[in-house]
């Protein structure tokens, strides 16, 4: 629902406008051309991403994960990627809200923006369940409370306070205490599975590199775009 002005003490207020009309960058670290990109996609982010550790970008795997619900609203959030095999795997509540929209339209797009390196990679492609196993196995080796966290939270649901939050994980400490924590039902991974890549490497002038990776008929495809 978007909230309405109000008046409060015979005061109204306003949406005052940001003037960010002088903020900018001069990009200029780098260049990227379809000569120096390997042939495969996934390749090449692993290439990247590596360089992005090397340079000590903070959590290189923080990617936005952009997902469509049942009424055609698009959704935003950032996860953290977890593994590059075949596709990209993060995990979740499935119940979430975003578990809600891939449960009804599986197409999603992944973005990485690494300021420091003036880069950005979107990616696009169709997201699947991982298997029971593997999630079991991920959700084994993470830490302790944030196994006892996934049981403590129904994802994207309305609550009253911070408070039932804690007392709730509280409850959870006692009731484990000795115990293996076991993975809920309703918490897993996905991967998806890519079919359109885009390296973006910021360059002077607004004149960006743009190389992209299309999949056509279980091919990978070179190409640029206009910046």
């Amino acid at each position: 629902m978007i909230a309405k002005a109000t008046r409060c003490k015979d005061k109204e207020f306003k949406a005052v406008k940001m003037n960010l009309a002088e903020l900018r960058e001069n990009y200029q670290k780098g260049e990227l051309l379809e000569s120096m990109v390997d042939p495969n996609p996934l390749e090449q982010f692993k290439i990247w991403f590596k360089q992005a550790q090397s340079a000590q970008v903070p959590e290189p795997n923080a990617m936005h994960l952009s997902t469509l619900s049942k009424s055609g609203r698009i959704s935003g959030r950032i996860v953290l990627l977890k593994s590059v095999g075949e596709g990209f795997s993060f995990y979740t509540n499935y119940l979430s809200h975003k578990g809600d929209d891939l449960a009804i339209y599986s197409n999603a797009a992944i973005t990485f923006f690494w300021v420091e390196l003036q880069q950005q990679i979107r990616i696009e492609g169709e997201v699947r369940k991982l298997s029971k196993q593997d999630s079991d196995e991920y959700f084994k080796v993470r830490p302790r409370e944030s196994q006892l966290g996934a049981w403590v939270s129904k994802q994207s649901s309305r609550i009253d306070s911070r408070e039932f939050l804690e007392e709730r994980f509280n409850q959870l400490v006692k009731e484990f205490e000795g115990k293996e924590v076991p993975k809920p039902d309703y918490w897993g991974g996905y991967e998806l599975i890519p079919t359109y890549f885009e390296f973006w490497q910021g360059r002077p002038s607004r004149l960006h590199d743009r190389v992209i990776y299309q999949l056509i008929d279980g091919k990978w495809e070179i190409g640029r775009l206009a910046p």
